[in-house]
């Protein structure tokens, strides 16, 4: 089974909040979860402020690519 992923490329920063936490939250029993932010070091910043708000568990696999373990 893949794990379920949400690519940023080409997402505007004023819209990271609200994709990711509909992402995580509609995905959640699907663990582990994949968030591709590319090189923006902005766009990581926001991605994982708002995975540290929703409190999941997480870790930066490569850079730009966030792994969500636990929701």
């Amino acid at each position: 089974m893949t794990s379920k992923k949400l690519d940023l490329h080409g997402i505007r920063h004023h819209e990271v909040d609200i994709l990711v936490e509909n992402f995580v939250y509609e995905n959640q029993n699907y663990t582990p979860l994949i968030i591709v932010c590319g090189n923006s070091a902005e766009m990581i910043r926001l991605v994982e402020e708002k995975l540290n708000a929703i409190g999941s568990i997480h870790n930066q696999s490569r850079y730009g690519i966030i792994m969500i373990t636990k929701v």
